[in-house]
């Protein structure tokens, strides 16, 4: 089956890449761990079978073009298209709370590009907020695997200093004095829900 991404180019995951061997595997997850969207998931896991919360990756959009039928009773998708995401990465409930976030990877070590980010997402991530929704970004140095928490408050305002002719990301230093930092661990994975009770639930019930 053919995936083609929405400008028409093909998917091809395995393209110009050589196939790593088990032992090569086992030993870069061991050193360097598992992408983000990886880690959450597990996370996510673990939350849903300890009764914690309900999350899960949204699925990604495909527009069907080409369905061979083999048989009568079977059908095989010979080409389909990628559709753009319309929104964010994650959502659920915890606590009875609607929950929605996304999750971003950079290689920078010194700030995190804003053009990883799509205006669709922020005015997403705001609308949730409006609802009294609980939204914010997960963002991941994937050198030092160090990952920050950052609510849409704080994201909005560095959004707004771009727009306003501003710098085009954010700095280290402005992450680690805005953002929460989450270790990684083992049961959860990178447990962010920890960090929502503290600025959400705990700040809430001070007031």
């Amino acid at each position: 089956m053919v995936y083609r991404y929405p400008n028409g180019k093909p998917y091809r995951p395995s393209e110009g890449k050589q196939k790593r061997s088990p032992q090569y595997q086992r030993e870069s997850f061991s050193n360097r761990g598992m992408t983000l969207e990886e880690d959450i998931n597990e996370t996510n896991k673990y939350y849903l079978e300890n009764g914690i919360a309900v999350i899960h990756k949204k699925p990604t959009p495909i527009q069907i073009v080409d369905v061979h039928y083999p048989k009568r009773s079977a059908a095989v998708i010979k080409e389909a298209y990628f559709k753009q995401p319309s929104t964010t990465d994650f959502n659920g409930v915890y606590r009875g709370h609607y929950i929605d976030f996304e999750a971003k990877e950079t290689k920078n070590k010194t700030s995190f590009p804003l053009k990883n980010i799509h205006p669709h997402q922020i005015q997403h991530l705001q609308r949730v907020k409006a609802q009294d929704g609980i939204s914010f970004i997960l963002i991941r140095f994937s050198l030092t695997e160090q990952i920050f928490l950052m609510n849409t408050d704080d994201l909005l305002v560095f959004w707004e200093r771009m727009e306003s002719g501003g710098r085009k990301s954010i700095t280290r230093n402005e992450i680690e004095d805005c953002c929460h930092s989450i270790s990684l661990g083992y049961h959860p994975r990178i447990d962010y829900l920890a960090v929502i009770d503290k600025i959400y639930f705990e700040t809430r019930a001070e007031r």
